[in-house]
């Protein structure tokens, strides 16, 4: 996938996440797609490499398990943040 669609699912996972976790209100875009982009490879880490759960190179077959894998990470990220008080 190249740079533009790595943004573009990056703000959607972002997004989405932080309509979960109810964080939208104070998170922008470009907040949206680094929390998207870095939660997609916070999954990979936690879930694909440390926990085997799940492969996240299937995930590169379709398009609807990265933007579920990338979601599950940004949900975890946002919650480290959150617990860090950096978000509230």
């Amino acid at each position: 996938m190249g740079w533009i669609g790595t943004i573009l699912i990056g703000a959607l996972c972002g997004w989405l996440a932080s309509m979960v976790m109810k964080t939208d209100a104070q998170q922008g875009a470009v907040a949206n797609i680094l929390i998207g982009i870095v939660g997609a490879f916070l999954a990979n880490l936690i879930f694909g490499s440390m926990l085997h759960i799940g492969s996240v190179d299937y995930a590169h077959q379709s398009l609807l398990m990265n933007v579920i894998w990338g979601v599950l990470g940004s949900v975890v990220l946002i919650a480290i943040l959150k617990a860090l008080r950096i978000l509230r």
